[in-house]
């Protein structure tokens, strides 16, 4: 009897134990059920196929991708057979850069095709819809088209498409940066719910603390290896002004009328430095100030690996940007009904349009003249104050969704 009573003690002590680990984990998994508890709405789980089709998508987005590195890095013998390719003389540079160009080209040919034909749809059961969603031998066709097509095209057309590509991977970046921000405000009201308020209050202690730690390890990180002398004036002005953008939104952040809290701004300081860093070792290896350059030859490991990821974020952010227009909204659609489809296709197909553009800009470097040597994406002076634009942009957006309901009181910012 009495090591009965034992056991159930322990049992009841263990319980509780668990209880108080779980937590953390539920206020992590409290989104990804919501998610999945919308997918599943509807009669037998009809947005599920919608939904998926997504991913198939992302597949011949990512195909075309690798088949633009492949052109890029081993094909110069057989592009240097084109007629259309006479004029690059054999140079891997010229070679590389118009095989991306013309890849890019059909993918965007092929995802604005698809979006001239899906957007409008409302709808399920509209043609568009299941234009969409089925036909795929025949879209499968039409990529490979798509995808052939553009090596037989004349240069001066591909030259135009890179000069507007630049523009169109320029839009891209906002679209994700937009997205960042809209990701960072759903996480922080996740767990501000009601629901959620009371058992998440620690973990998000833990996450903005952390942010704010390896923030300032980074900007001392980059002070290190990439302004270790005092002539570096612009890496370190760079820097500086990270830090000091990281200064401002965060007392913004903090002010009673705004009181937006620090998870918001801590996530924010961690993508400023994430883009800063980035813009950095985006430096030609031939910069003076710059210690920690970038190894060129497939027998890089950390070259390989950042290639690697950069294609995983490449189709990641064209992902998640793509699920609806009002990922990119500060005012949400009132006249939603039941009948309504669970993402915009028309919109989708749009951020693939741009995401081809961008990463045609990421192999060649936002340089129509030259292209980077094998394994190497993404580096140049040009890159470097791409991302530097693009974190004064997130810092200005962020303060923005912070003092503009402030500002314009009329206005529906939720």
């Amino acid at each position: 009897m009495q090591a009965t009573q034992q056991s159930e003690t322990r049992s009841s002590r263990t319980t509780e134990h668990n209880t108080r680990i779980s937590v953390s984990g539920e206020c992590i998994a409290v989104s990804c059920a919501d998610c999945m508890t919308e997918t599943c709405v509807g009669k037998s789980c009809g947005r599920v196929n919608r939904m998926l089709v997504r991913y198939v998508y992302s597949f011949l987005f990512l195909l075309s991708l690798l088949v633009a590195w492949m052109i890029r890095d081993y094909s110069d013998k057989i592009l240097s057979k084109f007629p259309t390719f006479r004029y690059c003389r054999g140079e891997h540079l010229c070679l590389g850069s118009e095989g991306v160009l013309r890849v890019s080209f059909g993918c965007f040919c092929f995802f604005f095709t698809m979006y001239i034909s899906t957007v409008g749809t409302q709808k399920s059961g509209d043609f568009r819809d299941l234009w969409h969603t089925g036909w795929w031998p025949a879209k499968c066709m039409l990529w490979i088209l798509f995808m052939v097509v553009p090596f037989f095209m004349p240069p001066t057309s591909i030259k135009f498409y890179g000069e507007v590509a630049r523009f169109g991977g320029g839009i891209f970046l906002v679209v994700q940066l937009l997205a960042v921000l809209n990701f960072i405000y759903w996480w922080n009201e996740s767990w501000l719910s009601d629901k959620n308020v009371q058992q998440c209050q620690m973990p998000m202690l833990c996450v903005s603390l952390g942010c704010f730690v390896v923030s300032i390890l980074g900007v001392t990180m980059m002070f290190i290896w990439y302004a270790p002398h005092a002539y570096c004036g612009l890496n370190i002005f760079l820097i500086t002004w990270s830090l000091i953008l990281i200064q401002v939104m965060t007392s913004i952040s903090l002010h009673s009328k705004v009181n937006a809290g620090l998870l918001t701004s801590g996530l924010m300081s961690l993508y400023i430095i994430f883009l800063g860093w980035s813009a950095l070792m985006s430096e030609p290896v031939s910069a003076t100030c710059n210690s920690k350059p970038r190894l060129n030859g497939r027998g890089d490991w950390i070259t390989v690996l950042g290639f690697l990821l950069g294609i995983f974020t490449l189709i990641l952010a064209s992902f998640s940007t793509s699920i609806e227009p009002r990922s990119i909204s500060f005012q949400k659609d009132e006249d939603e009904t039941s009948e309504k489809l669970p993402y915009g296709y028309g919109f989708f197909h749009f951020v693939f349009c741009l995401g081809a553009m961008y990463f045609a800009m990421l192999f060649i470097g936002w340089d129509l003249e030259q292209t980077m040597e094998k394994w190497n994406i993404d580096y140049g002076w040009s890159t470097v104050w791409i991302k530097v634009i693009n974190q004064w942009l997130a810092a200005c957006f962020y303060v923005w969704t912070m003092i503009g309901p402030l500002i314009l009181k009329h206005r529906d910012f939720s």
